[in-house]
């Protein structure tokens, strides 16, 4: 009895511990994910097109991620032609799709305005899946999308001085898209496909595509050996794409997966809503961009809509899948 009773009395606590780090995994997850943005338009603004920093960052990314699952996982990866469609499809929408859509944004859009318009990937893949089913929503999925909806409007400050670029909000839309398309494969993650293995082929199947696409003429890829400036000092290039393959790409998938595994998708999502915080924050810190009043309370209305969407699907409702880890 005394054995039971004390194994017992160990779970609260590990249990505890277990969420803790979880809840570290996935903030550092948010947080390096974050940071791209400032990062990739520092390279943009010193003359690299958005599809070169795309390139180096997956290209960079693919080669650390592979070498690790080679590492811990050889032998796990059983490709059939189910696995290799999955990764067909994760590397070109939400790999490729996803990280060239953002990069194009925030050549003319700030950070945290570009970040918060992919972030409407729920919203339009609960259109979807209400098209789809024919179904309507539950009342407060659909409160939580007017919540998005307004906050849109207060983002682009259509009402503002200041004109957006309609080319920039375009892109972010395109990424919003694709990551929608990221969630839908993400609730349909195949079991011979473990995170580490889909991150891998994931980012080396975007990193070729990108590459193919700026071989043939269609997406241009310019690289610079100019000095970037980061909080009002330059540096050299290496520093930004550095950052964007090691922290931004590379930790940013390993933490959130460990992130993942200790607090589960549900919560690990929620998570990962403070990433556009983070995003607005090193943007401020690296870039002295910082959105407006107006477009401040448009991100806070996005993103309280956003969780009434995903508490309305925690409940038990029907609603959109959520994304593990965030993913810019």
């Amino acid at each position: 009895m005394a054995p039971d009773a004390a194994s017992a009395s160990h779970v609260p606590g590990d249990l505890g511990h277990r969420q803790r780090t979880g809840l570290v995994f996935a903030t550092v997850s948010a947080a390096a994910f974050g940071s791209s943005g400032p990062m990739g338009r520092a390279l943009i603004d010193a003359g690299w097109t958005p599809g070169a920093a795309v390139l180096v960052r997956l290209g960079g990314a693919a080669v650390l991620l592979t070498l690790l699952a080679l590492l811990l996982q050889r032998g796990q990866l059983r490709l059939t032609r189910r696995t290799g469609r999955i990764l067909l499809v994760y590397g070109l929408v939400a790999m490729a799709g996803v990280q060239l859509g953002f990069f194009n944004a925030v050549r003319t859009l700030d950070v945290g305005v570009a970040l918060l318009l992919e972030y409407l990937a729920p919203v339009l893949l609960l259109a979807w899946t209400s098209v789809r089913t024919r179904q309507r929503p539950p009342t407060a999925t659909l409160f939580g999308a007017g919540l998005t909806l307004v906050g849109l409007v207060l983002v682009l400050d259509l009402t503002g001085a200041e004109t957006v670029d309609p080319v920039g909000v375009a892109w972010g839309l395109f990424a919003a898209v694709c990551l929608a398309g990221y969630f839908s494969l993400s609730a349909r993650q195949d079991a011979d496909l473990p995170p580490l293995l889909m991150a891998a082929g994931g980012t080396a199947i975007g990193a070729a595509a990108i590459a193919l696409a700026g071989v043939i003429g269609i997406v241009p890829l310019r690289f610079t050996a100019t000095d970037t400036v980061l909080a009002g000092v330059a540096v050299s290039w290496l520093v930004p794409a550095a950052w964007l393959v090691v922290v931004a790409t590379a930790t940013a998938y390993l933490t959130g997966i460990a992130g993942v595994v200790r607090l589960g998708p549900r919560t690990a999502s929620f998570v990962s809503l403070s990433e556009v915080l983070f995003a607005i924050l090193t943007a401020w810190l690296l870039l002295s961009q910082l959105p407006g009043g107006l477009q401040l309370v448009g991100g806070a209305s996005i993103l309280a809509g956003i969780v009434v969407i995903q508490r309305t699907e925690r409940s038990g409702e029907p609603s959109p899948p959520v994304p593990p880890v965030a993913t810019t």
